[in-house]
């Protein structure tokens, strides 16, 4: 069994800075939450620009964030991209597991079956928003993992995300990608949730403003 895989991330944690609040723990800036961390806070192995099928959409309403957050969906809906990027991160499997307790509020230490995930590519572990597993495929034969909503496309309610919030998904895009903010603004005006709420000039503004890593 394997005993590392890929985490991909497509939101705020492509983000390093934002990443390292579920890998060391501590309170990121514009928010009260408490990250407790990983069991095993060692740096992931590898990072990696990853492209995926299917594609990134904004739903929910974020406290923290005030407005959509991202999701991934491989089953797009009619006239939805089908093309997505994420930043893959090296992690063990315990770590993997840690990443999503925190990011459903649990302590971290439930552990993970990634055969499971492996063998049926989609696993639902829980209700929450966060807690479908989603296998997309392997890289150097390991397997890419991330995790997601289990709601059907076609029953999305969009949320359109804040400013603050594409900010830091631009910064991961910078990090993890190496694109720069006109290949950026061309990636996130299509994607559901940005396109038709944001204008090309609103959305490059808000990806030059300065970001936290909240």
């Amino acid at each position: 069994m394997t005993l590392h895989i890929w985490y991909a991330a497509y939101g705020s944690n492509m983000c390093a800075a934002r990443f390292d609040y579920y890998r060391l723990g501590g309170t990121p800036p514009g928010t009260d939450h408490l990250y407790a961390g990983f069991r095993d806070p060692t740096p992931p192995a590898k990072t990696s620009a990853l492209t995926v099928p299917g594609t990134v959409y904004f739903a929910w309403q974020s406290p923290v964030w005030t407005g959509g957050v991202a999701f991934y969906t491989d089953q797009t809906a009619p006239g939805w991209p089908t093309d997505a990027v994420a930043r893959g991160y090296l992690l063990t499997l315990d770590q993997f597991a840690d990443m999503l307790d925190q990011e459903m509020y649990r302590t971290p230490g439930r552990g993970f079956d990634v055969s499971r995930v492996v063998e049926q590519g989609r696993v639902r572990f829980g209700p929450g928003r966060y807690e479908t597993v989603v296998h997309l495929g392997d890289e150097d034969d390991v397997p890419i993992l991330t995790f997601t909503a289990p709601w059907l496309p076609e029953a999305v309610e969009l949320q359109r995300p804040s400013a603050r919030y594409l900010a830091m998904i631009g910064a991961g895009l910078r990090e993890g990608q190496g694109w720069d903010t006109d290949r950026i603004v061309d990636y996130l005006r299509t994607r559901p949730g940005v396109a038709g709420q944001w204008d090309e000039r609103e959305l490059r503004a808000a990806l030059l403003s300065t970001h936290d890593t909240g």
